[in-house]
């Protein structure tokens, strides 16, 4: 298979994994993430992150430039049950659709990976299909989340946070892919990625706890040519969301909330930490 059209194809798998970890992460949040319910989601969210990240690696090592627009994901949003009935039927779609593509790729490792991707949907399957048959009966009518308490002001203004900090955190995986051959650099930026994946969900169970959905929707990604101009990107990117989290850290509605304001405290210094770090890379 030419390297054009089987980075298009990989592509598209990127953007089903990707419309995935969007879907599980949600709902993780929206059942609370130390609920069984919420953790098995969280489970399954990160295994499709793996998911995501081989592909991911494959094509940034191709020399493709990953497409970070995640696919539809259908689901019948009617109850619980409809719901993780519909994710039994998106994993067991993939299982077929993966073992076409890995019989079609000439690369051993790609098919390796292809073919991994299938019976790990197959799992994933199994292991929704399980949750479904074990939801009590209020549970299996009833869906996720609690009532709003939050004013609608300051819940905009969580959002906001969640959309850059959910942006920033592709920007970051895009520019390891990427950048993988370039030192140590493209490895330091993938372990920054899994610290903005924490304060993400710090920010999203916050809008979560309130019976909304966290804005996973992503903002501008720059396709940087250089490991340089990227890391540049990433010292703006990372002052701008330290100046968002301040802002909200400062705002009446956030020092009701305890827990709130001890993970943005944390933010902060993370942000200022990894700020640093990058701007030494570039000396």
């Amino acid at each position: 298979m030419e390297n054009e059209k089987l980075i298009k194809m990989l592509n598209r798998d990127l953007a089903d994994e990707h419309a995935a970890i969007i879907r599980y992460l949600i709902h993780s949040y929206l059942e609370g993430e130390d609920s069984p319910i919420g953790a098995g989601l969280l489970s399954r969210a990160r295994e499709e992150m793996w998911h995501m990240h081989w592909l991911g690696m494959i094509i940034g090592k191709m020399g493709g430039e990953p497409d970070l627009t995640p696919a539809p994901y259908p689901y019948d949003p009617t109850s619980r049950k409809t719901i993780f009935k519909s994710y039994v039927a998106y994993e067991k779609k993939l299982i077929p659709h993966y073992l076409k593509e890995a019989d079609s790729a000439d690369d051993p490792h790609i098919k390796r990976v292809l073919q991994r991707e299938a019976w790990e949907s197959e799992i994933h399957a199994k292991k929704f299909q399980r949750t479904h048959d074990k939801l009590s009966p209020e549970q299996a009518a009833g869906l996720p989340g609690e009532e709003n308490e939050l004013p609608e002001s300051f819940v905009e203004k969580i959002q906001r946070i969640v959309e850059a900090k959910y942006t920033q955190m592709l920007q970051a995986i895009r520019d390891a892919w990427v950048f993988q051959d370039n030192g140590l650099s493209g490895w330091q930026i993938i372990d920054f990625s899994f610290t903005k994946m924490k304060q993400l969900a710090h920010i999203a169970e916050t809008v979560a706890e309130n019976g909304l959905e966290p804005r996973l929707q992503k903002g501008h990604i720059v396709t940087a040519a250089s490991i340089g101009a990227a890391l540049q990107n990433s010292v703006e990117s990372v002052r701008q969301t330290r100046q968002l989290h301040a802002d909200i850290q400062k705002n009446p509605e956030a020092l009701k909330h305890s827990g709130l304001m001890i993970n943005l405290d944390l933010s902060l210094k993370q942000e200022s930490y990894e700020a640093e770090e990058i701007e030494g890379w570039l000396k």
